[in-house]
């Protein structure tokens, strides 16, 4: 198929004029073209993923002559099918899409809770003889927590 029967194609399963369709592939094909330049992938999820990849710098032969060559290293254009293409191409039935989970809500803001309550230290028991040091002979004993 060449552009002029693509665009046919095109034009009648999107039911749109070939005008429009041509200028559709033509800008589709810059957009591609100048993305893949800068060194950026164009990934179409299920049909592939066009990209710029660098070449090693090699020797080779001339085939007439025999003789070496150096090849210069160089940035060339490269398309990985998708796995919607490669199912297609084989014949088989492309895999079905998973359904997309459904998105949880965000969580709310945290509840205002009340603070705990403030557990005091142990009380240390300070005991102390009443009336002791005044000579009395009634002694209480007295211990209280602070």
């Amino acid at each position: 198929m060449n552009k002029s029967e693509l665009i046919e194609a095109v034009a009648e399963r999107a039911e749109l004029s070939k005008a429009a369709v041509n200028k559709a592939i033509d800008a589709l094909t810059e957009v591609i073209t100048a993305v893949i330049s800068k060194g950026n992938p164009v990934a179409l999820i299920g049909f592939g993923t066009f990209k710029s990849v660098n070449r090693a710098a090699r020797t080779g032969k001339n085939p007439k002559t025999g003789a070496v060559l150096k090849i210069a290293a160089k940035a060339v254009p490269k398309f990985s099918a998708g796995a919607g293409l490669k199912a297609a191409v084989a014949g088989k039935k492309p895999a079905a899409k998973k359904p997309a989970a459904a998105k949880k809500p965000p969580p709310s803001p945290p509840q205002r809770r009340s603070p705990p309550p403030r557990r005091s230290k142990p009380a240390a028991a300070a005991m102390s003889f009443r009336g002791h040091d005044k000579g009395n002979p009634r002694v209480a004993l007295v211990i209280s927590a602070n």
